[in-house]
């Protein structure tokens, strides 16, 4: 890497050119907007506080994903590694480690999950490899178990199939998805029969943690299904509006049968 510039004004004279390289460039611009007469928002910046940008630039970057649109892809992305510069210029800034430890760090990490790869290991599936993966982490894991770890500011459905996943790679699983259905029946039947909202709320939980483990086991990611469906309620619902708009109402004044057809009207709309 070139040699960091040593103050402001030669960081201004080079932010525009003279990197061999886009992250030095980055890296550079980064370290302007901490020094002194930079950016007076970026310098009070700690890890900590742009811990909500991390988290909503990462469901940004998801959905650009969706779109398939690339500008948005490659703008959604840049936010993400502008972070990571963002928070290894921060630490380096307390003597601490700086980017090429973190890059240096992942290089390593991937040849030494990887020895199917980089190695004389033979793998031949995915699910193999999964495995390998799951056990080779947990060889080097810097936690007691092998369900710590996952972040807890996942959303709950998320955090469900993460932890369902670790503990099945270890054997902690049903071997099919009839034991899941078979146990959702269970579930469902107890929370029926539950004598109190403090249980039903309880069995409420133990169902919704089932109905994860059913689609894990359909290789099919909860969170994402809750999503779409909230999407397609969404929509259903303001078609309902639109409809009722166009009669001059309310959908507080439909009576419960109206609302179904208003509802069935709105999904052949969609349709």
């Amino acid at each position: 890497m070139n040699e960091q510039p040593k103050n402001t004004k030669d960081i201004k004279s080079k932010t525009l050119q003279g990197f061999d390289s886009p992250i030095d460039r980055l890296r550079a611009i980064v370290n302007q907007l901490r020094s002194p007469g930079g950016c007076p928002w970026d310098i009070a910046q700690t890890p900590e506080s742009i811990t909500p940008h991390i988290i909503e630039e990462a469901y940004e970057l998801v959905e650009a994903i969706k779109t398939n649109d690339n500008s948005l892809i490659i703008d959604e992305l840049s936010d993400q590694l502008l972070h990571v510069v963002m928070i290894s210029e921060m630490i380096q800034e307390r003597g601490g480690f700086n980017f090429d430890d973190v890059a240096r760090h992942c290089s390593e990490k991937m040849i030494q999950r990887h020895p199917h790869v980089f190695g004389n290991d033979t793998i031949s599936t995915s699910e193999e490899v999964n495995l390998a993966w799951e056990k080779n982490k947990a060889k080097h894991s810097l936690h007691n178990s092998i369900v710590d770890g996952i972040p807890n500011q996942l959303p709950a459905l998320l955090y469900a199939q993460k932890l369902q996943k670790k503990a099945a790679s270890v054997g902690f699983d049903w071997p099919s998805i009839k034991e899941p259905i078979k146990k959702l029946a269970e579930e469902c039947k107890e929370f029926s029969d539950a004598a109190s909202n403090t249980h039903q709320a309880e069995e409420m939980g133990d169902i919704l943690f089932t109905i994860v483990n059913i689609c894990r086991k359909l290789q099919l990611n909860a969170e994402d299904l809750l999503r779409n469906a909230n999407h397609k309620f969404r929509s259903r619902f303001k078609q309902c509006e639109t409809i009722a708009k166009k009669h001059h109402r309310q959908l507080s004044d439909y009576s419960e049968t109206e609302l179904d057809a208003l509802w069935d009207h709105a999904k052949k709309c969609e349709g």
